[in-house]
């Protein structure tokens, strides 16, 4: 067996494993220090909005254009008054995109590049295109958005609990609210190719989250007939013994999207790849982070405030206190509480109960 695949199984059955939730006030404080960020870069920096939102014109050539393309950048830009933005076709020619640009404005560009691209006028195709059609794609988005943020809820509260629910959806939050500042930071174009993949990001970020749910939700039954664990630590083994899980599974699918934002977007140029790239890299890392330091260690923090749960937090401790003034290991209970306790345990990381029989016997 790999290492990881050794670290895996002994996470998955408790040997190991990292206290996730007694470190969650670090976690929350670097998760507040992301957001302020983003939502800082948002307001100071804004979103660089695309033609498909703003409306524009894009300039299109058939031939080779006699100077480079950072230099028809500056042209494009003179002539404008706005910021350009030029791509290299596979052809040799350029694809001009300018924003906010009205008919009359177009062709006074298009002129102004035909003499300095050196291109006649009738090589340049130019294509205006208005803001409406962007502001009905940015509505149906914020409307498909709000309808699964809520039908998320809905199903998460029914499917486990409200506190599952809640957290989950404080997950998503925090997953969209970091993409978008970094779109704001970084200055990269907001094109519908962003919109899909943050639509897209929100699945595998509700993905990671149920899955240590489900761990959760199988650790926690018959939870107050024992006094081995309290419901932090049970969470806490939660995340642990899927952690393996939701590492593999997020690199695994950063490998492809990273190829797509370095080496098509960075090494290759192809920038039209970073608007949907760079959306889901940054949403799948953020996801798998939340759901593994902020929706499990939340729904814990919820959970705590149960007065069953505090009752039980209580009698745990007690437990511990009077076995260490005894110096005798907490452990040490009679038959029944033993058994109990250990079908919890074993519960808690995923292994089925015995039910008291012995492996063999009827």
């Amino acid at each position: 067996m790999s290492r990881l695949g050794n670290l895996g199984a002994r996470l998955y059955r408790g040997e190991v494993g990292y206290d996730f939730i007694r470190n969650r006030k670090i976690w929350y404080g670097i998760s507040i220090l992301i957001t302020i960020t983003a939502i800082i870069g948002v307001a100071v920096g804004g979103l660089r909005m695309g033609i498909e939102f703003k409306g524009g014109a894009v300039f299109t050539t058939d031939t080779r254009a006699q100077i480079s393309t950072a230099q028809a950048t500056d042209v494009a830009t003179e002539a404008s008054g706005h910021m350009a933005i030029v791509q290299e076709l596979g052809n040799g020619g350029l694809r001009i995109q300018i924003t906010e640009v009205d008919t009359a404005k177009a062709n006074e560009i298009k002129e102004t590049l035909s003499d300095e691209l050196g291109i006649p006028a009738n090589d340049i195709n130019a294509d205006l295109v208005g803001p409406s059609w962007g502001e009905q794609i940015a509505n149906k988005a914020w409307t498909g958005l709000g309808v699964f943020m809520i039908l998320v809820v809905i199903y998460l509260a029914i499917a486990f609990e409200w506190r599952m629910a809640v957290a989950a959806l404080i997950a998503l939050i925090h997953d969209i609210t970091i993409t978008v500042g970094v779109y704001a930071l970084v200055g990269f174009e907001v094109t519908p190719g962003t919109v899909i993949g943050l639509l897209t990001i929100l699945g595998y970020s509700l993905y990671d989250t149920v899955v240590v749910f489900d761990s959760l939700k199988e650790g926690q039954k018959d939870i107050t007939k024992q006094t081995r664990f309290t419901y932090s630590e049970i969470a806490n083994r939660s995340i642990n013994s899927t952690l393996v899980r939701s590492i593999n599974t997020t690199v695994v699918a950063l490998l492809p999207v990273a190829g797509l934002l370095f080496i098509g977007g960075g090494v290759f140029g192809a920038g039209m790849l970073n608007d949907i790239s760079l959306s889901l890299f940054v949403g799948l890392a953020a996801g798998a982070y939340s759901s593994i330091f902020i929706a499990t260690p939340l729904v814990a923090d919820l959970k705590e405030r149960d007065p069953q749960m505090k009752a039980l937090k209580k009698r745990v401790l007690a437990k511990r206190a009077a076995a260490a003034a005894k110096g005798e290991s907490p452990d040490d209970d009679g038959p029944e509480d033993l058994r109990d306790d250990a079908e919890t345990a074993g519960t808690a990381i995923g292994r089925p109960r015995s039910h008291g029989r012995t492996p063999g016997k009827r």
